[in-house]
């Protein structure tokens, strides 16, 4: 079931019995497109998630721990200015629309009462959350701004006169119709039924008209099926599934045609939606975050892989060099048979049986002078070949150092993210912005990712470079057991054991299979020493070790419980 108007009417009324009355405690924006409300109600606090992502908008309340941007953003600040201490008095579906007003009770500058209304949208790539002022109806800040140029119908800026979306034109579901009954006298398929009572009823998503022509087609009472189906977004029964198609599904309630095996059972919605969107979502706070880190990364990736071919020309015709040496020392030879403004000549190659060879020669250069540009151009080619060969290792190692880094944001979390930036900030691939303040605010590594093995032993993985340092040199006792995958970018994993039996060793290879660029494949080598035979030479980049004494299992990635 998608995030339709049925599903939206189920997440407010769950809200509404949760928050109303409440008062906003705290107001943060962890990411772009998110907001997370901290609302004391009922002597408790909960974390309200308004999310305007293109990918999963939606409303609920969340456990999940979101780390905050160093500096908030101007759109935090104005809904801190305006909503902390401000009364939650109730929350409300727009119809059967995806639109939901959050009414608000508070005071301004001057301690009078004013009413203001927070407006969430939950439509894919035009999902918004709007701030407005009831009285004036004007907007006061919006999460996503969105001017004439984008929008000639509404527009979404502070000052402007919020306007709600165009309305279709079909009937709210909640309303006395008979549009059902009328369908159905029509004796239309399953399929076909699902479609018109979706182009009838506003809110009505694909899996819920489908989900409502089942119940409606095997029905001997339809207004009572009909009105039953409606009453139930007011006392779901949550669940998550896999569609018989294999795809991850969430509902308010079980579809009829999905057996009991299949499901998934919550107990609210809030705590459904978190357990489905955690690691969907978390990809997708990764990506966003991570989309100027990427930028800079292909960029530098693709000089470098550029200046490679570059060099390895160049080695090609530094190997080509007898070909100028062998020219000059026949010219010298024959110098008497060349004359000034000669364009070529033909000698004897003492090289190769005296087969005659063609020599190619400048005319406004003297014989002596020809011989000698084949000389320079011979040691020239010779002399480049260790500079070549330095640049070309230097230009490899970045590579591999830059893919590394692409590979650990594959698998990073939004808090990695952050890490990741902060290292190439270090390296000097990204400037470091200019702060008007002297002091500047410390970023501190966060903690390897803890996980247990079967036997409950501890293993430490570093999700980032500076984890990875960290982890391997600070955290790691010098007798723990050190693994990482076999010359592909992953990450350090250490075993909290200095003698691990086979089955704890072969768990923590899987893992350091699991977060590596081997994650897809069956068979990944894993090498494993212990920590105290890791050596990082001076200078080196972050993440690099060198390491003798190793051996090596091979192993399928899998992730073991934290």
């Amino acid at each position: 079931m998608t995030f339709d108007g049925f599903f939206t009417h189920a997440v407010v009324h769950e809200l509404n019995q949760t928050l109303a009355t409440g008062r906003v405690a705290k107001v943060n924006q962890p990411y772009p497109a998110e907001l997370i409300m901290t609302i004391r109600a009922h002597r408790h606090n909960y974390s309200l998630l308004l999310s305007a992502n293109p990918t999963y908008p939606r409303m609920q309340i969340t456990q999940i721990a979101y780390q905050n941007p160093a500096v908030p953003s101007n759109f935090a600040m104005t809904m801190r200015k305006y909503l902390e201490g401000a009364i939650l008095e109730s929350i409300e579906q727009v119809d059967n629309d995806r639109i939901i007003k959050m009414n608000f009770k508070t005071r301004d500058e001057l301690g009078d009462q004013q009413r203001l209304i927070l407006v969430t949208e939950i439509m894919a790539r035009h999902s918004n959350v709007s701030l407005v002022n009831e009285k004036t109806n004007k907007i006061i800040d919006t999460i996503k701004h969105v001017g004439s140029d984008q929008n000639r119908v509404r527009l979404l800026l502070p000052g402007a006169t919020f306007v709600m979306p165009p309305k279709q034109d079909k009937v709210n579901p909640y309303l006395p119709n008979q549009i059902y009954t009328d369908l159905i006298r029509e004796d239309l398929d399953e399929s076909e039924l699902a479609k018109q009572l979706q182009a009838r009823y506003q809110g009505l998503g694909r899996q819920s008209a489908q989900e409502l022509a089942r119940e409606l087609k095997a029905s001997s009472d339809l207004p009572t099926t009909y009105h039953t189906f409606l009453k139930r977004f007011e006392n779901p029964d949550p669940v998550i599934y896999d569609d018989n198609n294999g795809k991850r599904q969430f509902a308010a309630f079980p579809p009829s045609n999905i057996k009991e095996e299949q499901l998934t059972h919550y107990d609210i919605l809030s705590v459904m939606l978190d357990a489905f969107y955690a690691q969907k979502a978390e990809r997708d706070r990764s990506k966003e975050l991570a989309g100027q880190v990427l930028k800079v990364l292909h960029n530098e990736l693709k000089k470098d892989r550029r200046k490679v071919k570059k060099l390895n020309q160049q080695l090609e015709d530094a190997a080509k060099a007898d070909y100028y040496r062998i020219r000059g020392e026949i010219l010298t030879t024959y110098l008497g048979k060349l004359t000034a403004g000669m364009t070529e000549i033909t000698l004897p190659n003492f090289y190769d049986d005296n087969k005659p060879l063609k020599i190619k020669l400048d005319p406004e250069l003297s014989p002596s002078r020809n011989a000698q540009k084949y000389f320079t151009k011979y040691d020239k080619l010779k002399t480049s070949v260790d500079y070549v060969k330095e640049q070309l290792k230097l230009a490899n190692d970045e590579i591999r150092y830059l893919a590394n880094i692409e590979s650990q944001i594959d698998l990073a979390s939004p808090a990695d993210i952050q890490e990741i930036r902060l290292e190439l900030q270090q390296q000097g691939y990204i400037k470091q912005k200019r702060q008007k303040s002297k002091k500047r605010r410390k970023v501190r590594v966060s903690k390897p990712e803890e996980f247990h093995t079967s036997n409950g032993t501890t293993v430490l993985v570093g999700k980032n470079n500076l984890q990875n340092d960290r982890l391997s040199f600070k955290i790691a006792n010098k007798n723990d057991i050190w693994l990482h995958v076999k010359d592909i970018p992953g990450s350090h994993v250490i075993i909290r054991d200095s003698d691990p039996d086979d089955q704890t060793l072969l768990e923590a290879a899987q893992l350091a299979a699991y977060f590596s660029k081997g994650r897809d494949s069956d068979n990944v080598p894993v090498d494993y020493l212990p920590a105290k035979r890791l050596h990082k030479p001076n200078g080196a980049k972050p993440g690099f070790v060198i390491f003798t004494g190793q051996k090596t299992l091979y192993v399928t990635p899998h992730k073991l419980k934290n």
